[in-house]
């Protein structure tokens, strides 16, 4: 049983590290938030090589002295929570674990320490610190569009997937595997920054034939970018009916006319 003492001590530490009503809490926060930008710039400052040459030692004794202080804010909200595996497989609690991993990781594999930029992550708090929750619903929002998008979007992908490897390899025999498309994977690679609208220009057809077949690749780029977006959207505009009207809208077929109570779909039985 735990003394009186001991459940005040991490009651108070909870308050600290976890509230951000108090004073305490808000001071914790913010110089949290604070360190964790001065780590990000060390981090960035260390991969220029004029400010390597000369400031290794001090960068390398700072980026070491900030993972010590994110490893003990770490280990002291275990301590100060009554669940803590909740805390550890929690969305913020895996950043934080990842901000402070590649710096152990360095010692055994050297150049681990640039994945520190991982702890740009953990900004997110800011939401939390400077009650911004409202943000957090908005890209809630977002992402559950996205979602229902996602079987859509992956067979679009994978049309067009397809699509590339067939106009790749029409565009090599167009070429006769020369002007840079020596290879059936290099005409395919033309193919994606040439439908993708990117365009580098490090490959060019210059046969009549292969000419004719990238401005067909051309113009089918413009309407496969707006493939994507139009499903996004749509998904996103029945979300805000479904969340202006409740369950009115069905999530399946998008028709209307349900009662507020209802669970399925009277039209093609959905979950509503």
């Amino acid at each position: 049983m735990q003394q009186p003492g001991t459940t005040t001590w991490r009651n108070k530490l909870h308050n600290v590290i976890y509230e951000s009503n108090t004073t305490a809490g808000k001071v914790f926060d913010i110089a949290l938030l604070f360190l964790i930008v001065a780590s990000i710039v060390v981090v960035m400052l260390d991969s220029m090589p004029s400010f390597n040459r000369r400031y290794a030692n001090v960068f390398s004794n700072l980026e070491w002295t900030f993972t010590i202080l994110f490893t003990l804010e770490y280990f002291l909200r275990l301590i100060s929570i009554k669940k803590p595996l909740l805390y550890v497989f929690s969305f913020l609690g895996v950043i934080d674990l990842l901000a402070i991993i590649p710096s152990y990781l360095s010692i055994f594999l050297p150049g681990a320490q640039s994945l520190l930029v991982l702890r740009a992550l953990r900004l997110l708090r800011i939401f939390r610190i400077f009650k911004l929750s409202h943000f957090l619903s908005e890209a809630d929002f977002l992402r559950s569009a996205v979602a229902s998008s996602m079987k859509k979007i992956s067979v679009f992908m994978l049309v067009v997937f397809s699509l590339v490897i067939i106009l790749g390899s029409i565009m090599y025999l167009a070429e006769k595997g020369e002007n840079g498309f020596d290879s059936i994977p290099d005409s395919v690679y033309w193919a994606i920054v040439t439908i993708t609208t990117v365009g580098y220009g490090d490959i060019s057809p210059v046969t009549p034939a292969g000419k004719i077949i990238a401005s067909i690749i051309m113009l089918l780029g413009y309407g496969i970018i707006a493939v994507p977006t139009g499903i996004i959207t749509t998904e996103m505009t029945l979300a805000i009916r479904r969340r202006k009207h409740g369950h009115e809208t069905c999530p399946g077929c998008g028709r209307e006319g349900h009662d507020s109570d209802a669970r399925f779909c009277k039209f093609c039985g959905a979950n509503l």
